[in-house]
């Protein structure tokens, strides 16, 4: 990567935490309109909440294995488990987006009791921790990006990429939580 974007990680983390945040509340607002995208079959739109929960388990699948890689000090691994983990966030999110801006939100199935009193606030917790997460993500990435292994020593790149981590696994794991009421609970 050039010598400006080494320099420059914290801007580039600001720029695309702000991109990547304002495509999800643009999506979530209504502001991206439905015909900007190929409508898929029902059965592929309603299979998408099934395929994002095999995702999200997967994402902590190889969270967890990138954190025990760099804990044994195989960097190797861990740089391909976290990318894998990226990856499989951006799939997530790109499914998610998709269904939400083609179908909307789904519709709480359950009772209004437990709706106001656990499912509500469960969401507004996942989704701050969403939110959180980004640009301790972008900004682990980038560092790791920038530099060759040796120079991360010299960074904050281990102990923002343990706090992208963590709030990265409850985030998805939250998300599963999420999925079962929505879709197997009620």
């Amino acid at each position: 990567m050039s010598e400006w974007a080494r320099e420059n990680v914290p801007t580039l983390t600001a720029l695309l935490s702000a991109a990547a945040l304002a495509l999800v509340f643009g999506a979530v607002g209504g502001a991206i309109p439905s015909s900007v995208l190929p409508r898929a079959s029902d059965a592929v739109l309603e299979t998408l909440p099934h395929l994002n929960a095999v995702i999200s388990t997967t994402a902590i699948a190889t969270i967890l294995l990138g954190w025990r890689a760099i804990s044994r000090g195989n960097v190797r691994r861990h740089k391909a488990f976290m990318l894998s983990s990226f990856g499989l966030f951006v799939a997530f999110l790109g499914g998610y987006l998709y269904r939400l801006i083609l179908v909307g939100t789904a519709e709480f199935p359950g009772p209004e009791i437990v709706y106001t009193y656990v499912y509500l606030p469960f969401l507004a917790i996942h989704i701050l921790l969403a939110i959180a997460c980004v640009p301790f993500v972008f900004y682990a990435l980038l560092l790791a990006a920038t530099r060759p292994y040796e120079d991360l020593y010299h960074t904050r790149h281990a102990q923002v990429g343990s706090v992208a981590a963590v709030l990265w696994l409850i985030s998805f794991t939250m998300g599963i939580g999420v999925y079962l009421m929505l879709h197997h609970a009620f």
